[in-house]
Formats: C-alpha cells, sequence, structure tokens
C-alpha cells in the first residue's frame, strides 16, 4: 500500500524470507560521521549488542565514514526491518547524545538483498572485507578495527559457510 501523498511513497515488504541478508545503511546526506573514533564506537556496540539480543546472527559487517554494510541473518522471532530499526534507532539516539544535537544520522529506509546462495555469500564477505582497502582506509582488510574482518569480534556461521563454491 502506498502512503498518503505528503510522505514518500514506499512498497511495502510482503514476505518474509528466510536467510541471509546482505544490507547497507547510509548516514544522513551522506555525512562522515562514523570518521569520528567515539561516534563510530557507538555504532559498533549497538551492531554487537542487537546481535547478542538476538535479533540478528552476525556473519560480517563493515563501518565506514557515511555508511553501513552487513551480513546478517534475522533471529527466528525477528524480520530484517526490525533488525535495521534496532541498529539505526539504537545508535541515532546515542549519537545524538553524544553529539549534543538533534539532527538526522541515517538516511530513512535501507538497501537489502537476499543472499542466494554460497558464491554470492562469499562474493559480499569479500566485498564488505575489502570496502576499507578500496576507501583507502586500510592496507588490508585485517587492519581495519571497525570491520569483521579484523576477527576480533565474535560472529556467527551461516548456512553457507564451509559450502564449496568452486565452479
Amino acid at each position: 500500500p502506498l502512503r498518503s501523498a505528503n510522505k514518500m511513497s514506499r512498497i511495502a515488504r510482503r514476505v518474509r524470507q528466510p536467510g541471509v541478508y546482505f544490507v547497507t545503511s547510509q548516514t544522513w546526506q551522506r555525512r562522515t560521521l562514523f570518521s569520528k573514533p567515539e561516534v563510530a564506537q557507538i555504532l559498533l556496540e549497538q551492531i554487537l549488542d542487537c546481535r547478542e539480543r538476538g535479533f540478528y546472527k552476525l556473519h560480517a559487517f563493515v563501518i565506514m565514514p557515511d555508511h553501513v554494510h552487513g551480513l546478517m541473518t534475522p533471529g527466528d522471532s525477528t524480520t530484517i526491518e526490525k533488525a535495521m530499526q534496532m541498529i539505526k534507532g539504537g545508535s541515532a539516539y546515542r549519537v545524538r547524545g553524544q553529539l549534543q544535537g538533534s539532527f538526522p544520522v541515517w538516511q530513512s529506509g535501507f538497501h537489502d538483498r537476499w543472499v542466494r546462495d554460497a558464491a554470492e555469500y562469499v562474493r559480499l564477505k569479500r566485498y564488505i572485507e575489502e570496502n576499507p582497502v578500496e576507501a583507502r582506509l586500510a592496507e588490508k582488510p585485517g587492519d581495519y578495527v571497525l570491520g569483521s574482518a579484523c576477527r576480533q569480534y565474535r560472529l556467527d556461521p551461516s548456512r553457507f559457510d564451509g559450502q564449496d563454491v568452486r565452479g
């Protein structure tokens, strides 16, 4: 259903597809909020806390200066929309408190893609890990502490881990 004419219209998601999702969300007007270590730490803590609370299984993530990417599987009683709402809403509240402002932190909505097979999962995980290298924020994926490639954070296995993806 479409919303009233004075609000942006959005297509409602009707199917809750179980499985792994690649998600991306951008900051409001692509501001580089997460280049500030104390602000990036808030988002990192929110991502890890929501995972611990069972909103999703976390397979990979990276926090970039103006966006975040993740690979996650929503929990049994959670949708991907609810998982992202918890990350974005909780982090926005704390970021505004840290920076003492009432500005928007996130662009509305987010992009998601249901991961269809192990080859796509591997490709997207590599994309997430390489993102800081491509942006010249690190020489190697493991050097970037705001992403799962640094191996400092506990991640959950996905249904695709361990599958042979050779052609």
